[in-house]
């Protein structure tokens, strides 16, 4: 099978297209996997049991300091640390889908539901688990100019 890349600036930040011929509909199961397998991961510390554990990094909601560590939350609520400081945590994660907007809080922008103005020139942001987080007024034009739902 041959690949070709091509870019399409309508698309969303995040979202790959991919167009088969028909006869090849029985391979995207495997093609999907494929994709899912080579996706980043990191190592995180299950604070249950105190073990490490690999989760996908699209997974994550949010990411918030811990004493000298990180506290990760996925989607499903679950909670993990990230051995590093949150000045460093965006390093690690390496995806323009991660956005600071505020001193103690790290989102992944995948998970935004909506956005609105609230006093003191602030974003409120609400994500799809129904958990929200402010945007302060020293991150908000990084936020208007990469945010793009």
């Amino acid at each position: 099978m041959d690949i070709i890349f091509e870019a399409e600036s309508g698309m969303g930040q995040g979202i790959a297209k991919i167009v088969t011929h028909p006869a090849e509909q029985g391979q995207w199961g495997n093609i999907e996997a494929a994709i899912q397998a080579a996706e980043r991961r990191i190592l995180v510390i299950n604070a249950k049991n105190d073990r490490n554990v690999t989760i996908v990094t699209s997974t994550i909601a949010v990411i918030e300091p811990e004493g000298r560590m990180c506290s990760v939350r996925v989607i499903t609520g679950e909670m993990f640390l990230l051995n590093t400081r949150l000045k460093f945590a965006l390093e690690v994660l390496d995806s323009p889908r991660f956005m600071k907007i505020n001193n103690q809080t790290i989102i992944n922008t995948s998970y935004i539901k909506e956005f609105s103005a609230t006093d003191n020139a602030r974003i409120k942001v609400n994500l799809t688990d129904g958990s929200y987080y402010y945007v302060s007024r020293y991150y908000m034009n990084n936020f208007r100019r990469s945010y793009h739902g």
